[in-house]
């Protein structure tokens, strides 16, 4: 080489490093400020990359006008373009969807591209832009496959989960699992302490047997992570609540000209004969209110090398929007998780969640309740008489009463405290074996009073005591739960990928319950009346039947293979003992298995333009169930009897539940088929599940003729296998997210669910089971029956109005249904054309089942700004209208303007009178389509900065404002068409539900 040429090289090799140079930058975490240790900082253009140091730094060799892509497990990848050598400075979003890529499972974790399950899962940040005051809310329209359901929207008072339909007519809540600990009661967990929400919805629940027929919920909480500083995080948020609706009732002379007509209409006298200066009260908005809620809370997390630790505490305050403080609601949450790796091979794990509730009840459902008091009372009768005293509900009925001083007279208080906790310890062995030992126990202790005082309201009420009723009660509960269980590893060939798992279970829960009822105190005044001060007391617990002590014992084995993370299986086999069967049925066994293709794997669409991801899944297994009283297959003397010795009754034992020594395990065959697709870059993601869920030998317990004692006090019907039931649906979920520009994103998801139930066999002699209530003295309208949806409605059908004599004349005769039709009456159909209108022509009038229920999400991120609006749809469900008390003088709807006055005038809504009809019998006049649209919740929030954070020595701060519940459309009339009773058999009777409440919040988010 001469010298010309080495120059030359020389020279244009110092022009490429001078061009080249050194870059250097600090990665760190955006909602913590943390620097982030070994984020991965590549070159695109020269494809050199290196990795973040434990302060987040890094240096990398980059020209100006390439590109830098940084990414981190768990964070959203960022693309700078180099401009010059100047230090960049990068901080990473948390990918919610990444995080996700790892779900919780039985006894652990799973790669979501892996899991061939039906799993479902909701984040953390879709629970904090709800703001549920329960941690089931946050399920409401969030996953497929989920329908929760409010008995009360009472503060405190629980909701009903189901998944995939209703399986049973016995207990049909899932197994909820929080950090491992078994929950039956989730108004003890503050929503803000969660991380993250699995749904286990198929057979691969088995995993945790018995418990998990009716699906699995893994409720993981918010925990530190390693080398993270420590982290302070403080939410708070408080506003108002109010009813959604108040139903229209007639006003006073609307109210005195209908009663006049109904009088009239039966020969009577005019009850009003001067409608020009009556008093006009509004019932429903005496006891209505405005309602304050509050929240705070506040939560530490970090970690080291070896250690991660969190520990959090919150404060709910809710008042009811009826009665107010009368029906209020406070908890207090104090929860910790400590984690250790002692060795590299030994890591223990703990955690602990404590919590106090407290809180008052109103008479909040059915016959006599404030809101059917409410919307019965007279509106001419005032609130108060002239002497200051509580106005008497004089001529309407037995039930009605004022409910204003029904509320005045409701003094109750309920506190619950309980603590939980975990520990446990995992060793590593062998390179691929673990062991795990763990014990999760919970205690809680339930206590409070009730008292009713000496009270008239009104001639006949049955609300009216002579003497007053004072009662105290205090609950034990107890349970354990011991697992111990080796996991084996492994991968051969770089391919075969083997896990396995074998171990056991031991499960016990015990309960005692405890209660006193004192009457006759000389006091009328809840300050001062006690059970010492009673003239008699009654113990509720004397014969020791009120106690329960549980036990199952499992042994389960799982195998997981996959070859190249394309082809994959899973199996369980768990065997289950439990206390609640006799010696032959004592044990049952319950295998499942799942496959799974990750079809985009192949070659053949490795290269696809369509697909990102492709697999299909299926899934099949059985599961059993145990969820009756325990020692049913024997008999007991715990029964109430009175005895005569001496002349004088005595107390004593009596036979208690009738026995039946052949019970056996409740069983549910589960079949899934899924598909999971990802397109255009992973932006657009599918979910599609086909489901058919069987249970067979139905444990409940039939009517049975009282000459076997099973009326008597602490006795009942015996349990038995009595039916099959069957549902079958479809899940779709779809969602699309986008980064549209620096500045603007978004996010859509929708969800679709439709299930079809099915009774498949009830084994008794009638082939049915009666249940719900309707009015008063009419028979069940509710049916477990074979081919039919489980609890549908039993009744008439109307077809129209008798205009003339003629047409009642021309009509088969109704007076089986107590009384002859006049003109004005319903007509009803003669189902079995037999001539004549009675109890034989009743038939299925619909059911409280939706046909489809479906979410639908949206957020909106501009800048600073987010916009986010969850709405949530059931279609299908009907409900009974059951809130109207037939009396003479009680009030009305405004439907009552559109009676029938005579020939022609309506073909729907019947003449008003006080005299005998057969108008009142159920039929579909009182089932209303309930289908409805809901939205969950709409919030606006803003961000501020990084420069008014550094001010504010803050790392974050949002500031929102929302509105949960903010409008419902529906046809129905009620309340509140989402309500259900909770009970399988007659969820959708509508006694008057206390409606959930609209709620406006304002809060801020801060992390320091």
């Amino acid at each position: 080489m001469n010298k010309f040429t080495f120059l030359l090289c020389y020279l244009v090799a110092a022009f490429s490093f001078a061009q080249v140079g050194i870059i250097s930058g600090k990665v760190l975490e955006q909602s913590t400020g943390s620097p982030l240790l070994g984020a991965t900082v590549q070159n695109l253009t020269t494809k050199q990359a290196t990795t973040t140091d434990f302060d987040g730094l890094f240096t990398i060799a980059a020209s100006p006008g390439e590109v830098l892509k940084i990414s981190y497990l768990g964070a959203i990848t960022q693309k700078i373009t180099v401009v010059n050598n100047e230090v960049i400075m990068v901080s990473l979003q948390e990918d919610v969807a990444v995080l996700g890529e790892v779900v919780v499972i039985g006894y652990g974790t799973q790669a979501v591209r892996e899991v061939t399950g039906a799993v479902s899962i909701v984040d953390s940040k879709v629970i904090e832009s709800l703001k549920p005051t329960r941690v089931e809310q946050a399920l409401q329209g969030q996953v497929a496959g989920v329908n929760v359901t409010s008995s009360s929207g009472s503060p405190g008072a629980g909701l009903n989960i189901r998944i995939r339909g209703i399986s049973t007519n016995g207990d049909n809540r899932p197994l909820i699992l929080v950090d491992g600990n078994r929950i039956e009661d989730l108004s003890v967990i503050n929503p803000g302490d969660i991380e993250s929400i699995s749904v286990l919805k198929d057979a691969t629940a088995g995993i945790y047997g018995v418990l998990a027929a009716n699906g699995v919920i893994l409720i993981t909480t918010k925990g530190g992570r390693k080398n993270q500083p420590l982290t302070v995080e403080f939410n708070s948020w408080g506003g108002f609540q109010e009813t959604t609706r108040r139903l229209p009732t007639l006003n006073s002379q609307q109210y005195a000209l209908i009663k006049n007509e109904a009088f009239a209409n039966n020969g009577q006298a005019l009850p009003f004969t001067d409608i020009s200066n009556l008093t006009n009260t509004n019932y429903q908005d005496a006891v209505f209110d405005d309602a304050l809620i509050l929240n705070n809370d506040i939560s530490i997390r970090g970690g080291t090398e070896k250690s991660v630790y969190a520990f959090g505490v919150s404060v709910l305050s809710q008042d009811g929007i009826v009665g107010s403080d009368k029906s209020d609601f406070d908890r207090f949450t104090l929860r910790g998780n400590f984690d250790h790796k002692w060795t590299k091979n030994l890591e223990m794990k703990t955690g602990f969640l404590y919590s106090y509730t407290s809180n008052k009840n109103i008479n909040d459902g059915g016959l006599g309740s404030v809101l059917f008091n409410a919307l019965n009372m007279g509106p001419n009768i005032p609130v108060f008489d002239q002497a200051g005293e509580f106005s008497l509900a004089e001529g309407l009925g037995n039930e009605v009463i004022n409910p204003e001083a029904q509320l005045a007279n409701t003094f109750n208080k309920n506190k619950v405290g309980k603590i939980s906790g975990n520990f446990g310890f995992t060793y590593s062995f062998l390179n691929h074996f673990e062991a795990t030992a763990r014990i999760q126990a919970n205690y809680s202790t339930s206590y409070g009073n009730n008292f009713n005082p000496r009270a008239f309201y009104g001639s006949g009420k049955v609300f009216n005591l002579t003497e007053n009723v004072y009662s105290e009660y205090e609950h034990f509960f107890s349970d354990y739960t011991y697992d111990t269980f080796v996991k084996y590893k492994n991968s051969f060939a770089d391919n075969h990928n083997v896990e396995a798992m074998v171990g056991m279970s031991a499960y016990r829960t015990r309960g005692d319950f405890n209660d006193l009822t004192g009457f006759g105190n000389i006091s009328n005044d809840y300050n001062e009346v006690s059970i010492a001060g009673a003239d008699r007391i009654i113990d509720g617990d004397i014969n020791g039947a009120r106690r329960f002590d549980d036990r199952l014992l499992s042994h389960f084995l799982r195998a997981q293979y996959n070859y190249k993370g394309k082809y994959l299986f899973s199996g369980v086999i768990r065997r289950d003992g439990s206390t609640k069967f006799g010696p032959l049925n004592k044990f049952g066994v319950f295998p499942s298995a799942s496959i799974g293709w990750v079809a985009s794997d192949e070659s053949f669409l490795k290269d696809s333009k369509v697909f990102d991801f492709l697999k299909v899944r299926a899934s099949s297994g059985l599961i059993g169930s145990d969820r009756i009283s325990g020692f049913g297959f024997q008999s007991l003397l715990n029964g109430e009897g009175q005895y005569v010795f001496n002349g004088q009754i005595e107390n004593g034992t009596a036979i208690g539940v009738l026995s039946n020594p052949e019970i056996k395990w409740e069983e549910q065959f589960t079949t899934n088929i899924g598909l999971d697709m990802k397109f255009l870059s992973s932006k657009l993601n599918v979910t599609l599940d086909v489901f058919n869920r069987e249970t067979n030998n139905l444990l409940i317990a039939p009517r049975v003729s009282g000459i076997l004692g099973s009326g008597g006090p602490g006795s009942g019907a015996p349990t038995i296998n009595g039916g099959d039931i069957r549902n079958t649906g479809v899940e779709f979920a779809i969602g699309y997210s986008d980064q549209v520009t620096d500045d603007f994103s978004f996010n859509v998801s929708y969800n679709v669910t439709t299930i079809e139930n099915e009774v498949l066999r009830v084994n008794n002699a009638n082939g049915f089971l009666e249940a719900g209530s309707f009015g008063v003295g009419q028979p069940a309208i509710t049916r477990l029956q074979e081919g039919y949806t489980i609890g549908y409605f039993y009744g008439y059908q109307t077809d129209g109005i008798f205009q003339n004599a003629a047409e009642v004349a021309a009509h088969p005769s109704q007076i089986a249904l107590g009384a002859n039709a006049q003109p004005g009456d319903f007509r009803y159909r003669d189902i079995n054309n037999d001539g004549v209108i009675d109890t034989d022509d009743r038939t299925d009038l619909g059911d409280a089942l939706p046909d489809f229920t479906m979410g639908l999400n949206l957020s909106f991120n501009y800048r600073n700004w987010d916009v986010q609006t969850y709405l949530f749809a059931s279609l299908g469900n009907e409900m009974v209208r059951n809130y109207e008390r037939n009396q003479p003088l009680t009030n009305l709807t405004t439907n009552a303007l559109g009676r029938w006055t005579g020939q022609g005038s309506t073909n729907s809504m019947p003449r008003v009178t006080t005299g005998a009809t057969a108008n009142q019998v159920f039929s579909d006049f009182f089932v209303e389509d309930a289908s409805f649209l809901r939205a969950q919740n709409m919030q606006i929030g803003y961000t501020l900065n990084e420069a008014a954070l550094d001010n504010l020595k803050l790392s974050k701060l949002r500031v929102y404002a929302s509105v949960n519940n903010a409008f419902t459309l529906t046809k129905y009339q009620g309340f509140d068409p989402s309500a259900s009773s909770g009970d399988p058999l007659s969820s959708g009777i509508d006694n008057g539900f206390y409606p959930v409440a609209r709620t406006f919040l304002i809060g801020i988010n801060a992390k320091f």
